[in-house]
């Protein structure tokens, strides 16, 4: 007799002592085989007095069940848990994160600060700039660093125009730490072309100061912009 046949005989003589009751407990069984583990002529699977199933000599983890080697079966997935529909709007925002309301933004019209295609102050471009920025500036304590954003038209090439309102900026920049602004309350930064206002494609002619209808269309384009970058909350 070979070894697989002794372990079938073996096999079925275990199965038989224990359905006629010898010490044996039965595990739930829906009357189909288990592949892997001793089951009796009801389809039961067998185990002993310990509660531990009996396993085939064939047994391999991938036969493993739940009722027999829980720790051996892939538990399902957890369902995702369901979003709600709304947030409330309170908890969007924590508490004390920031002022209300911006103490400060202004938009200059590059013409009332400078000469076209200058970065020179003009006297009234001064005086707008205290009672817009220096007066509101020193009302607003809260009001730590402001951005200063000098921008320009498309007219010209990219890269000059960069420059002028680079030099726009820091001009506005330093007219304000003369005026008793500290230094580190302000940045300044030359935006270019970005953010066009109005783009005037329909104005025909070439692209250069000559053209008046476009030099007086792009008007909008050529600004300085100062904004709050950083303000303490409110109190």
């Amino acid at each position: 007799m070979t070894i697989s046949q002794t372990m079938k005989l073996a096999s079925g003589l275990l199965v038989t002592l224990l359905s006629l009751g010898a010490g044996a407990a039965f595990a739930h069984s829906d009357g189909k085989v288990t592949p892997g583990y001793l089951q009796d002529n009801n389809k039961h699977v067998v185990k002993n007095n310990y509660g531990l199933c009996w396993r085939t000599g064939s047994w391999t983890p991938s036969m493993a069940i739940a009722e027999c080697d829980p720790d051996l079966v892939k538990a399902p997935p957890k369902p995702a848990a369901k979003k709600p529909d709304t947030v409330p709007a309170e908890t969007l925002v924590p508490p004390d994160v920031g002022p209300e309301k911006p103490a400060l933004r202004v938009t200059i019209q590059a013409e009332t600060l400078f000469a076209f295609d200058k970065a020179v102050l003009r006297e009234d471009g001064k005086k707008t700039l205290d009672d817009e920025v220096v007066t509101k500036m020193k009302e607003h304590p809260e009001v730590e660093v402001v951005l200063v954003s000098g921008y320009a038209d498309r007219i010209g090439s990219a890269k000059y125009n960069l420059k002028l309102s680079e030099r726009r900026a820091n001009a506005v920049k330093s007219y304000l730490e003369s005026q008793g602004i500290a230094n580190n309350r302000i940045e300044a930064v030359g935006r270019g072309t970005a953010d066009p206002v109005v783009d005037c494609k329909n104005i025909k002619g070439p692209a250069n100061r000559h053209n008046k209808k476009l030099v007086a269309c792009l008007q909008p384009n050529r600004r300085v912009v100062v904004e709050v970058k950083i303000q303490a909350p409110s109190k």
